[in-house]
């Protein structure tokens, strides 16, 4: 490479015609020169803010010298400073939207420097609520990503609008939570008033809680504050962070807290972590196996439900049969059997279905089997299955769905799994009759 290659591009950089690109590449080329040690890249800045003046459109100036100002930052952090104070000036006599837009731009690219403070001062300026508190949620980002709690403090006081304030609140709750610093972690939430950040900071607690060796009075802590919360605003706060520690495995805990709680309350808790936890069968087994009596019953037919509703997974056939086993429900039993089938684990299924003593619910739990079986091609055990329904009404009814099965999977070569809406719609027939 010619040793003046970086005086012939400045002596090239005259000839673009474009006032807007000859300010920007003359600060481009006084950057790499000062890169290589070279004395003229003074002259190149020089030359770069001297174009700027000739540029008649005024918001490409101001553009104009936030990218020089951006160049200058890799030569002299204090010159950039004062070149990005032109270009807000320059903003600051612009109409609405265009002052906003530009500020918004200024405040990023301060903030993509590593400009902080900077970026905080002129993001103020921003008059549209919306602009502005994007603009606020990154640099809390980049002052919490460098522990600097009392900049992030004065970002969430500074916002007011929802649902940023409580965004910002969250990130605040998660960091604190890091440097377990819990107090701090507590005043925030404290302050928070939007019912469904709440629960989802409480989330990002059950989740810290879980993953940290607290010992368990930090978790009575979060409790009591989530009780607080939940009188002051109306919401289940203490709902969410049980969800959430349940979740994660902390059943014990959680089956202590609800203990002082209703009924209902109790029943969404345990429902809310089946769903939480629809894809970990070590938690629903768990879960399953501490409760007891009629709430057992309850939250087994919504397990039951969450799982039928997805995909088979063999993972759950232990969970699946510890509840037939418990369960003296028949509806659950039917469920059971008709998930066992689904995996083709037909005797076990055969021995939940034989414990059903309705004879509607019977007809349903063989006839799941007897479907799962022509699916394998076994028609003798599906017409077997449809035959230990004993009842005449419903022993027809199946052993007649079943034969026509039969030659809908011959003829079509593929059968719909549609045995319990058929059931129900015979049964609303035959209440009508």
């Amino acid at each position: 490479m010619p040793t003046d290659v970086y005086d012939e591009a400045l002596n090239l950089a005259a000839n673009i015609q474009d006032r807007y690109l000859r300010a920007v590449t003359y600060a481009k080329i006084g950057y790499y020169m000062y890169r290589a040690k070279k004395k003229r890249y003074k002259d190149a800045f020089k030359y770069s803010l001297s174009a700027v003046s000739a540029i008649d459109n005024p918001a490409m100036t101001a553009k104009a010298l936030m990218e020089i100002a951006t160049y200058i930052h890799g030569v002299n952090s204090g010159t950039a400073k004062k070149v990005f104070q032109q270009a807000q000036e320059a903003i600051s006599l612009f109409p609405q939207p265009l002052r906003d837009d530009l500020t918004v731009e200024l405040s990023r690219r301060l903030l993509e420097l590593g400009l902080k403070d900077d970026a905080l001062f002129y993001a103020s300026d921003i008059e549209d609520s919306v602009k502005r508190n994007d603009v606020l949620l990154k640099i809390l980002g980049a002052y919490l990503s460098e522990g600097n709690m009392r900049k992030a403090r004065i970002i969430i006081e500074n916002i007011e609008e929802e649902p940023w304030r409580s965004i910002v609140a969250v990130e605040a709750v998660k960091e604190h939570l890091k440097r377990e610093e819990f107090g701090s972690a507590i005043r925030v939430l404290k302050e928070m008033k939007s019912e469904y950040w709440i629960g989802e900071a409480m989330k990002e607690v059950a989740v810290y809680l879980k993953s940290s060796e607290v010992p368990k009075a930090t978790y009575e802590k979060f409790v009591d504050i989530a009780l607080s919360l939940s009188s002051k605003t109306g919401s289940d706060v203490l709902k969410s962070l049980l969800i959430g520690l349940g979740s994660q495995g902390e059943l014990e805990f959680v089956m202590e807290i609800t203990s002082r709680l209703s009924p209902g309350q109790r029943e969404e808790i345990f429902e809310g972590i089946v769903s939480a936890s629809a894809d970990r069968p070590e938690i629903l087994g768990k879960l399953v196996d501490l409760l007891s009596g009629e709430e057992f019953e309850r939250i087994s037919a919504f397990t039951m439900d969450k799982l039928l509703s997805g995909p088979t997974q063999g993972s759950f056939s232990s969970v699946i049969k510890d509840i037939g086993e418990k369960t003296t429900e028949d509806s659950v039993l039917v469920k059971v059997a008709t998930y066992l089938s689904k995996l083709g684990d037909f005797d076990v299924a055969w021995d939940f279905a034989s414990r059903v003593r309705g004879h509607y619910l019977r007809s349903l739990a063989f006839g799941s089997i007897a479907v799962a079986k022509l699916k394998v091609g076994d028609i003798d055990g599906a017409i077997d299955a449809a035959l230990e329904v004993k009842d005449p009404m419903w022993g027809s009814w199946l052993l007649s769905e079943i034969l026509t099965k039969i030659l809908e999977l011959q003829t079509e070569g593929q059968i719909n799994e549609d045995i319990e809406e058929r059931a129900e719609s015979q049964r609303a027939l035959w209440g009508k009759g």
